[in-house]
């Protein structure tokens, strides 16, 4: 599973921790068989925290929210202040620029 979202196992067993909405079932030998939903919901996590810049916190709101549970007043951790977060094009245009450091850095 680790593999297959391109993280290490023990990222998968921290969120687990932080987000309870991650529920693998445990078989013997502490073995851990994610659902369907478990493996979307993990790509989502990875998406909105390595992507589009969310805190595990910011990330934490946003899925409480979704879930009809109502916001608990904490403030909204996305790294951009008041715009509401990047549009389609700042966040094209970042990954533009991180694609040509990383060619970049394979130079040096």
């Amino acid at each position: 599973m680790a593999a297959e979202l391109d993280l290490p196992q023990h990222v998968l067993r921290f969120w687990e921790g932080k987000f309870s909405q991650i529920r693998p079932m445990k078989r013997g030998g502490g073995r851990r068989y994610y659902r369907p939903e478990d493996i979307d919901l993990l790509r989502r996590i990875r998406g909105l925290l390595y992507d589009d810049g969310y805190t595990i916190k910011g990330v934490q709101k946003l899925l409480k929210q979704e879930s009809g549970r109502g916001a608990d007043g904490a403030e909204y951790a996305s790294p951009q202040a008041s715009d509401g977060g990047l549009g389609d094009s700042e966040k094209a245009a970042l990954r533009q620029i991180l694609a040509e450091l990383e060619d970049i850095r394979k130079l040096v």
